[in-house]
């Protein structure tokens, strides 16, 4: 060794060991976060099953006003293909929330309870894994079907885009 040059150490087995660490704690934290659901999927494309009832001229006109007047993206659910009546059916999000325009109307019991959102009046059919929304007063009858674990706030939205298109039922068919 030459005086000019500086003395060279070998690293410390510490600082080795910590070197040696630091890509293995990194990956193991990146996998325990995508694990836990840390980095979210993009939205589903898998198309949402869906059934289209034969309509009548009048109710068949108003699902399509109303499912065209219905945004591409509802409060942060994005909408999703369905296999059947894309005139009359519309779906949101992952786990799908999926409306269902000119259903066949529920029989509601007469204790049932109802809410009235954005001008529409609804009653709720709690199941183990979904609500299922029926709205009472419009002349087409229209059922939304929520997931159990899907936040239910959507819902005030879709409301004025069905009091705007489909006409409230004669009076004293409303029970809201």
């Amino acid at each position: 060794m030459t005086a000019d040059a500086p003395e060279r150490r070998a690293p410390s087995p510490a600082r080795v060991a910590t070197i040696a660490a630091l890509p293995v704690a990194l990956v193991a934290g990146v996998v325990a976060f995508w694990g836990l659901g840390g980095f979210p999927s993009g939205p589903s494309s898998a198309v949402v099953p869906a059934e289209a009832p034969q309509l009548d001229p009048s109710p068949a006109a108003m699902c399509r006003a109303l499912v065209s007047r219905l945004p591409e993206d509802l409060g942060g659910l994005h909408r999703r293909a369905v296999t059947a009546g894309g005139e009359q059916n519309a779906a949101f999000g992952d786990p799908a929330i999926l409306l269902s325009c000119g259903v066949a109307a529920p029989a509601i019991p007469p204790d049932a309870q109802f809410l009235g959102l954005s001008g529409v009046c609804w009653f709720t059919q709690e199941q183990s894994k979904q609500t299922i929304w029926h709205s009472v007063d419009r002349q087409v009858p229209l059922r939304v079907v929520v997931p159990k674990d899907a936040d239910g706030s959507w819902l005030v939205n879709l409301s004025p885009a069905i009091a705007a298109t489909i006409p409230t039922a004669p009076a004293g068919q409303s029970r809201c």
